[in-house]
């Protein structure tokens, strides 16, 4: 057993153990990348206040998400295809998020069904949502979520037309895939990942096929994923989504204050600050300079958390100080399933734990309810001081 230290650990694990098509899927933002870089490096530019002679004991990271308790202010977030990652990835994934007393997001575009995953674990999850052309589809997705019991619809609204992701398009990533002779190569010299696959009946999106109209196999699947992201989501299918759902509520890829005022204004229980992890709109701020500007436009008025970026524990110590409530993680807990399967997710979680807890002791705080700026020694041009782009007066 390889000792495993942080997460960077496991990521190598990953790298040399799964499909350079899927570790390229998972390891990648939009065009440049610049916004996917940004998203782990702007945390570096936050600075901590070490304390000392100040009692350590006693500490704990327990907190609250949306009413619901966790060990400590960090959620599995939605991860497209976890299933392609390792054999059944989705259900290990929230075994082990579960296990751990942190919370688990199933995506639409999982390859384990919301159904299959409710029944191979015990604890309610949370569904993400994404909106497609095909109304009936997306309200029969919301029953769906209701049948299997889940606790939390976690709608994301940066998904309505999709950012050119270069290394997917040179891999031939798609539906059904279409690997090049490298890519071909490379599958052939991953052989526990191939065995393993081989003895899963989990090989598509669970979700989809057999649910959505016309969607019968892989290859009506491809045609309809093509088309199906419905570019007209505005916030009147939000409410409309709100009122159908009657649960808790999280809208997640908000990253403009002006969008938080509106997730307000729908009745949100919580907005997640976040740029789809870089996958999206390449040059828009990193997740962690846009939550300031986000906290100030709606206080304490909606239950703000942070996606996009988190590595460490000290990265999920440091946007809570910031002022989010709570956190998620994806690439992390991906390099975990694809390094030791469910094990590895609860590595990766015991790492993230273990750097929080050790850290907040260091900075003089013995529970996630003290942290606050106080800890942190930020700089004055963090957020970003910006030119006037606002139209000339007639």
């Amino acid at each position: 057993m390889p000792v495993i230290t942080e997460i960077e650990d496991l990521k190598r694990i990953y790298r040399n153990r799964v499909p350079k098509m899927f570790f390229d899927y998972c390891e990648s933002g939009s065009w440049t990348e610049q916004t996917f870089r940004e998203n782990s490096s702007d945390f570096d530019k936050l600075y901590l206040r070490q304390r000392v002679a100040m009692n350590m004991e006693g500490r704990s990271t327990k907190s609250q998400m949306i009413g619901q308790d966790v060990s400590m202010p960090v959620a599995l977030a939605p991860v497209g295809s976890t299933g392609m990652q390792w054999p059944d990835g989705e259900i290990l994934a929230c075994r082990a998020a579960h296990a751990f007393g942190t919370q688990f997001t199933l995506s639409t575009m999982s390859v384990c069904s919301i159904e299959d995953v409710a029944s191979h674990v015990d604890k309610p999850f949370w569904f993400q949502l994404y909106v497609m052309r095909d109304w009936k589809f997306v309200v029969r997705m919301i029953e769906r979520a209701k049948e299997a019991k889940c606790s939390a619809l976690v709608l994301t609204l940066d998904l309505q037309i999709l950012g050119q992701r270069h290394k997917d398009l040179k891999n031939g990533l798609s539906v059904p895939l279409r690997p090049t002779l490298s890519n071909i190569f490379d599958l052939s010299t991953k052989w526990a990942w191939g065995r393993a696959m081989m003895k899963t009946p989990r090989r598509t999106f669970g979700n989809i096929v057999g649910h959505a109209e016309g969607v019968t196999d892989l290859s009506s699947l491809s045609a309809w994923t093509a088309e199906s992201f419905d570019p007209r989501l505005d916030w009147e299918k939000v409410k409309e989504i709100k009122k159908l759902w009657g649960g808790p509520l999280i809208l997640k890829g908000i990253l403009d204050a002006e969008d938080a005022r509106m997730a307000l204004d729908v009745g949100a229980d919580a907005i997640v600050v976040s740029n789809h992890g870089g996958r999206q709109l390449d040059g828009a701020l990193s997740s962690i300079r846009a939550l300031p500007s986000i906290l100030d436009a709606v206080g304490d008025k909606i239950e703000v958390h942070l996606d996009s970026g988190i590595r460490s524990g000290q990265d999920v110590l440091k946007a809570i100080a910031m002022g989010a409530k709570g956190t998620f993680i994806g690439r992390a807990a991906i390099y975990g399933l694809g390094a030791m399967g469910q094990q590895g997710v609860t590595r990766a979680l015991e790492v993230i734990h273990k750097e929080l807890d050790v850290s907040m002791a260091l900075c003089g705080k013995r529970n996630i309810s003290e942290l606050d700026r106080d800890i942190m020694l930020i700089p004055e041009d963090f957020a970003g001081k910006w030119a006037d782009t606002s139209s000339p007066a007639a």
